[in-house]
């Protein structure tokens, strides 16, 4: 399984998008600089993004990037997959000899298989509205946290 800082980093600028780009369309310099990530890096972000049709490109004085969709139907496994590929932990490598191939059998069904459906159930169940919900709490609560 990998979850690189590519996918942090997509998955917060995504956030970002959905948040400050609600009614209007967000440019990527002030996404990055809300962030602190590089704006040639999140360039290649959604350059990806863009081409698996996550998110829109409008070209101009005015323009910027919204949503492809609503955040409700953009889901983290496709992200994450979009840009690390697949998160699923690699299969047990089945190894010959005296007890070799049952221990193996046993990694690969009771730890690998029931790890990569739980993660696949996680993630495809989670979706971009459910972590703009939760940056709202988060910010809600920082706002009105008050120090002596």
């Amino acid at each position: 399984m990998i979850f690189s800082k590519r996918s942090r980093y997509g998955i917060r600028a995504l956030v970002d998008l959905a948040v400050y780009g609600q009614n209007d369309r967000v440019q990527l310099s002030e996404i990055a600089n809300r962030n602190d990530i590089s704006v040639k890096y999140l360039e290649q972000i959604f350059t990806a993004l863009r081409k698996a049709g996550v998110i829109r490109s409008i070209k101009g004085p005015q323009g910027g990037y919204q949503l492809a969709d609503r955040p409700e139907n953009i889901h983290i496994s496709g992200i994450i997959e979009v840009l690390d590929g697949s998160y699923s932990l690699e299969a047990e490598e089945i190894i010959s000899g005296k007890n070799g191939e049952a221990t193996s059998l046993v990694i690969q069904k009771s730890i690998i298989e029931p790890m990569n459906q739980m993660l696949e159930n996680f993630l495809s169940g989670l979706t971009l509205d459910k972590l703009i919900e939760s940056f709202g709490d988060y910010t809600e609560y920082h706002q009105n946290m008050y120090y002596i």
